[in-house]
């Protein structure tokens, strides 16, 4: 039992060449700037979302919602 080896495979004289078309230089520029605007967005007014409601109960019944006003970690979070 145990591991068999590997069959070693023939090693032939061929080099693969992955080759690109040309590029428009253009068309880079388009392409650079619509990703720069994606990843540069940010909404100007962002909605807050509720939670669905199983969620919150799961949050409730493990005491993930109980908030201590008078925990020294959350004291700046007040100020």
């Amino acid at each position: 039992m145990g591991n068999k080896p590997t069959k070693k495979e023939e090693v032939r004289g061929e080099i693969l060449v992955k080759v690109a078309p040309p590029v428009d230089r253009a068309n880079i520029r388009w392409l650079a700037r619509d990703v720069e605007r994606l990843h540069a967005f940010t909404p100007k007014n962002p909605r807050a979302l509720k939670p669905p409601e199983h969620v919150t109960e799961y949050m409730r019944l493990y005491g993930w919602l109980d908030l201590d006003m008078n925990d020294p970690d959350l004291a700046p979070l007040f100020k």
